[in-house]
């Protein structure tokens, strides 16, 4: 059982949870995710590690509230406890020795994940930028933490509510556009986002990461739900991941894998908020 220290709104559909966990805290590194078990029948969900605190022995969670399980954890209060959690799963993220400068773009929740990762970037001695974008201003999370940690901060809105009106895609092309010199770019947010980045990125030759997070069931690769093609070879996000280099991954497979189960999904009646009958 593990214990929720601490519990936030975000937004209204976002949550961040402090959880203590001794030895995971002591091993987690920037880009690894856990498996998480909310009640001893329930099933396992990957969700990221957003922050660490070795000291306190506390990790930290950021999920969006989307389906079953993110629901019944959203059920949770401060002083609950969590059935299992499992990690650090996944590979921390790799530091290119000879980078100076890195880009980072988060769309929507993909904030959470780039977060560490650019913060380790920042304590290496690299110059971060950022581009955060999302569909309005109460989507937009953890600004106050990242502007921490980055040199500049670009912030896109859908509607212009905050920051630029467009796309995270749309504010790259201008930074490119003023020759703005970035050894590499990290990006993570929904899949479609990831892919329109690596399009024009590898026009430019500028080498992208990508965090992939598809369909996962163990988080140890025997599975197999969370495969993918990479460099025309089968990876799986869950061991090999979830960080990948965005040019050799297969997008166009990896999207048509997660949109298996819309159609169930869709047609699904939730009975968790009540009793259907």
């Amino acid at each position: 059982m593990y214990k929720i220290i601490s519990k936030e709104m975000l937004n209204s559909t976002v949550e961040k949870m402090v959880v203590e966990a001794p030895f995971i805290a002591k091993k987690c590194g920037a880009g690894q995710f856990l498996m998480v078990m909310v009640e001893e029948d329930g099933e396992r969900i990957p969700l990221t590690i957003a922050d660490y605190d070795r000291d306190k022995q506390t990790v930290t969670i950021i999920y969006q509230i989307v389906g079953y399980s993110t629901k019944l954890l959203s059920q949770k209060q401060a002083g609950d406890f969590i059935f299992a959690v499992s990690g650090p799963m996944g590979k921390k993220v790799h530091i290119e020795e000879r980078a100076k400068r890195v880009l980072g773009i988060a769309g929507g929740v993909g904030a959470a994940p780039i977060f560490p990762q650019l913060r380790e970037l920042k304590d290496s001695g690299v110059s971060v930028d950022l581009v955060l974008g999302a569909r309005n201003k109460d989507y937009i999370i953890l600004d106050e933490d990242f502007a921490k940690i980055t040199e500049n901060r670009y912030i896109c809105t859908d509607d212009g509510s905050m920051g630029t009106k467009g796309f995270v895609t749309d504010k790259l092309k201008e930074l490119v556009a003023n020759r703005e010199k970035y050894d590499y770019v990290i990006a993570i947010g929904p899949l479609p986002m990831m892919r329109a980045i690596v399009n024009i990125t590898k026009e430019m030759g500028i080498k992208t990461y990508v965090s992939l997070n598809p369909i996962m069931i163990d988080g140890t690769g025997m599975c197999g739900g969370c495969r993918l093609t990479y460099d025309g070879e089968t990876r799986f996000a869950c061991v090999d991941g979830p960080d990948f280099d965005g040019f050799k991954v297969d997008f166009d497979e990896l999207m048509a894998r997660s949109n298996m189960y819309k159609a169930t999904e869709e047609a699904h009646m939730c009975k968790l908020g009540g009793n259907h009958e």
